[in-house]
Order: structure tokens, then sequence, then C-alpha cells
């Protein structure tokens, strides 16, 4: 009976150490779902960018309009004969009079 319980507890031991202590351990595992989860997020957020730059790309293909768009925003471009007002908001001081920025 004695050698049964000693060799039950001495393979109870040998799996606690291989659970906690061996490779591929629960602390192992629960490191690698973190990480699981960390790119999955992370792959979320370049999904969205993907098909936020898809829909630009399909846009800029379709017409010239979102070209032109693009072109007067980031370029400043304009048209021949066409003239240009950029207008500059002044912020109001202290005592209610307007103050260039």
């Amino acid at each position: 009976m004695r050698i049964l319980l000693t060799i039950l507890l001495a393979l109870f031991v040998s799996l606690q150490y291989r659970l906690w202590l061996g490779s591929n351990n629960l602390p192992d595992n629960w490191q690698l779902k973190q990480k699981i989860e960390q790119q999955l997020a992370g792959n979320t957020k370049l999904e969205q960018r993907n098909e936020l730059l898809q829909r630009e790309i399909d846009d800029l293909g379709r017409g010239l309009e979102a070209v032109e768009e693009r072109a007067r925003n980031e370029l400043g471009m304009i048209k021949e004969n066409e003239q240009f007002f950029r207008v500059i908001r002044r912020s109001p001081s202290r005592d209610g009079k307007p103050q260039p920025q």
C-alpha cells in the first residue's frame, strides 16, 4: 500500500512539475494568449486603416472630382482664371477686441 501511495505521489509531483515549470507550461500559455489578443487588436486597427485606404483608392479611381479636391486641399492648387481667398480668423482678446493670430 505504501509503495502504491509513493508511486502515485511521485507521479503527481512529476505531472505538476511539467505543468508549472516544464516546457510549454501554464504561465507560458497565458503569456501567449495575451500576445495573441494584442496582435488581434493590432490587426483590427490595420484592417480598418486598409479599408479606409481602399475606399480612398476607389474614390480616386472613379473620377476627377476626388483628385481635384485632393489637389486643392493638400497642394493648394487653383484653376486657371480662379481667385483664391484665404480667410484667417482672429481670436478675441481679453477686452473683447479681435487680435490677429
